[in-house]
């Protein structure tokens, strides 16, 4: 999917935060190295990579699964992420599972809600018109656009997001990944897969 007006307004939140970036290193507030300290944090504490990290979890640990799936806000504390984040104290994770008869898919009708906290910024497609209409009227339709053909007699369920709850998905372990670790499952789960738009180990995303 592509949408112009999204990379416009990307280039210019790009221009805007080159032009805040330079003022504080003029008014001495911060230097250059310590702006890159503090993305490369950002980073390291956010991104799909937070993501993929969980849905391994889940595919090695059943027990952590249950929970994941009971109250998604104290499983992944377990491994030292919050979706607060102390900025949104009400914030909800919940947590979907694909099977072989359901398969789930997210969306924002709204505006663009979404886990920043576990997934880093959202896509332009994602926070696109395009995109958050229509998906929920044809989404085998929007699927195939990502390249992903499903089963016929596969349902799928989109799940819309909203101010209070962020959703993400958990794909089917993909086949032949039995004698993985998690560090090797997680690099088979893309920010797509977390979306519902891709499959875990399809590369896309």
């Amino acid at each position: 999917m592509s949408d112009d007006h999204g990379d416009e307004e990307r280039a210019e939140n790009t221009r805007r935060v080159g032009l805040l970036t330079s003022l504080l290193e003029e008014r001495g507030v911060v230097s250059e190295r310590e702006l890159d300290e503090l993305v490369e944090a950002f980073v390291a504490r956010t991104g799909p990579g937070q993501g993929a990290r969980i849905v391994a979890r889940a595919w090695t640990d059943s027990g952590f699964r249950a929970r994941l799936l009971a109250d998604a806000n104290a499983a992944v504390r377990e491994l030292g992420l919050d979706m607060a984040a102390g900025t949104a104290p009400h914030l909800r994770l919940r947590v979907v599972e694909n099977t072989s008869e359901v398969h789930n898919l997210v969306v924002c009708t709204l505006c663009s809600c979404y886990p920043v906290a576990i997934l880093g910024p959202p896509p332009t497609w994602y926070k696109s018109e395009s995109y958050r209409s229509r998906v929920v009227r044809d989404p085998r339709g929007v699927l195939e656009e990502f390249g992903l053909e499903l089963d016929p007699a596969l349902r799928i369920r989109v799940w819309d997001s909203s101010a209070e709850t962020r959703y993400l998905v958990v794909p089917v372990r993909p086949e032949g990944s039995d004698d993985h670790g998690e560090e090797e499952l997680a690099a088979l789960v893309s920010r797509n897969a977390l979306i519902g738009t891709a499959l875990a180990g399809s590369g896309a995303g």
